[in-house]
């Protein structure tokens, strides 16, 4: 059968270990396209406006599956991958916001839990309950995952070389060795944060990646870094934030920011996320008191690409006339 999966918010992080999971137990995965006007303005008719963005394109995603005759258009419940800590109140409810806010969709969705204490989904007992739906036996559906576990591990070890999402995604469809990534010099290095939704989906960040390189300019983002290495950075807060991505963000921006690792910060967020509201003024915070330049860019379906261009531009420029200066 044909299972959609929508490019849209984890699929940026997970999608090697869910592809590869579906493709093992003899079932056809169909992506939803790139984003585009279209699937937004979908999003956009099927959701409640006051929704952020990135749940907005989900809604668009999953409802350009269902028009391309998929089966089942997985829907994971992300509850929580780190002990005491939980996603977005938007994401642990997302099957049901799509059951009751998407025409069409309600018998086609696929979901199962997802309770884990660690970065890695791989307890195949979260999946036995899409045993039924998949026609699938218990053993099965351990060995799918125990291949998509191994598919995964590969793509996060390609991610903390320093590769993108979408270059870490080629070299592990295309079965590439590993090698290592090509150093150049650069005269300024930015740490790009934020949820890698919002960074990857090049419709969202307006092709941020591509300017900055245009622009000449290095950039780091957290998922190069290491699970440990950013649990570090945070150890000393006696209270952490209560979402883990939010904390993966902030241990990679207490990082480059204490170790003077870049020149300066930005932070990309949607219009609305609550969880950015806490995160973003923490880094001002810490910006401010290590001296280094820090911009936020908040982005929603009415951001002009001309005004983030220019916006960029000039900070760029701000930090080249910066180091001159001296």
């Amino acid at each position: 059968m044909k299972i959609g999966i929508p490019r849209a918010l984890l699929y940026y992080y997970y999608i090697p270990f869910w592809k590869t999971f579906f493709e093992a137990l003899n079932h056809e995965v169909i992506i939803s396209d790139e984003t585009n006007k279209g699937i937004l303005n979908k999003g956009i008719q099927e959701s409640v406006a006051e929704i952020c963005v990135p749940i907005k394109l989900f809604v668009g995603h999953a409802h350009q599956l269902i028009k391309k005759g998929v089966d089942y258009v997985f829907v994971p419940r992300m509850l929580s991958i780190y002990q005491g800590e939980y996603f977005c109140p938007k994401f642990m409810g997302l099957p049901d916001m799509m059951k009751h806010g998407v025409n069409g969709i309600a018998e086609k969705i696929l979901t199962c839990h997802i309770t884990s204490d660690e970065d890695s989904i791989s307890d195949y007992h979260y999946y036995l309950p899409l045993a039924k739906q998949l026609e699938a036996t218990e053993e099965q559906i351990k060995k799918a995952v125990e291949a998509a576990e191994k598919k995964w591990r590969i793509f996060r070890m390609y991610s903390q070389m320093g590769y993108t999402v979408p270059q870490a995604l080629e070299m592990v469809e295309n079965n590439q060795l590993l090698k290592k990534k090509d150093k150049r010099q650069y005269d300024l290095r930015i740490g790009l944060l934020g949820y890698v939704y919002n960074i990857y989906d090049s419709f969202i960040s307006m092709d941020m990646l591509e300017k900055l390189q245009e622009m000449d300019v290095d950039f780091v983002t957290f998922e190069m870094e290491g699970e440990q290495i950013l649990r570090k950075q945070i150890d000393f807060m006696p209270k952490k934030l209560f979402w883990t991505f939010s904390n993966k963000l902030l241990g990679a921006g207490y990082k480059f920011l204490n170790n003077k690792e870049v020149d300066g910060l930005i932070h990309i967020t949607a219009f609305g996320c609550g969880p950015d509201s806490f995160l973003s003024k923490l880094l001002e915070i810490r910006a401010e008191e290590q001296g280094i330049p820090f911009m936020m860019i908040r982005v929603d379906e009415h951001t002009g690409e001309n005004h983030l261009q220019t916006r960029i531009e000039a900070f760029i420029d701000m930090l080249r006339r910066k180091k001159i200066a001296g």
